[in-house]
């Protein structure tokens, strides 16, 4: 049974991830209208994974007995003047959740929750990951946006075409590497044709 402590952070957890779900659909849509088709397919799938962690939480709160809450989801006001300010409102955003998620971990351990404790781990490895993600977006971004940076990025592009994609540097499977099998020679006796004799009852 949760207490009413946890009850109200998984429900504002809740809210959280929703936010997150209907800020990122917003960002699509700008991104749309900036011509950055790709970034804006990027945004729209992201938007749908954090449904599915606005849904997670929600069934895990129903499962405990308890009654999960939406509440009020802001709808986020599209005044990014660059697809670099937009990420980083992104990525400040990701931090934001996962503050949000280390109090409600935090708290867990504090009152012995450990069923909760345990779930919210899911969601600890998810903000490593989301972090990582939007935070080497918005580096990028970044570099790509001066002279010297496109030079480099396109320098880091061709060592991954050229390089890294190169045929010696591309490890063969084992049974590859071993080559072909040997011939037994006419005349030997062959110990697995013998073998597969002796299962078929001849």
């Amino acid at each position: 049974m949760l207490s009413n402590t946890i009850l109200d952070k998984l429900n504002h957890q809740v809210n959280l991830e929703a936010c997150s779900a209907h800020l990122y659909l917003q960002m699509s849509a700008w991104l749309i209208s900036q011509e950055l088709d790709s970034a804006a397919a990027f945004f729209r799938q992201h938007a749908e994974e954090e449904k599915q962690h606005m849904m997670k939480l929600f069934d895990y709160i129903n499962e405990t007995g308890a009654l999960a809450l939406i509440g009020d989801v802001a709808t986020p006001a599209p005044e990014w003047k660059s697809h670099i300010e937009l990420l980083e409102a992104a990525y400040n955003h990701e931090l934001a959740i996962t503050k949000s998620i280390n109090d409600l971990v935090d708290t867990a351990l504090r009152e012995k929750d450990y069923s909760t404790f345990q779930f919210l781990q899911w969601y600890v490895a998810e903000q490593h990951e989301e972090e990582h993600l939007f935070g080497s977006m918005l580096h990028k971004a970044r570099i790509i946006n001066t002279v010297d940076g496109r030079a480099l990025f396109r320098f880091d592009e061709e060592v991954r075409k050229s390089v890294l994609h190169h045929e010696h540097l591309q490890q063969k499977p084992m049974f590859l590497q071993m080559g072909p099998a040997p011939k037994h020679h006419e005349g030997h006796d062959d110990p697995h044709a013998r073998h597969q004799h002796s299962c078929s009852g001849h």
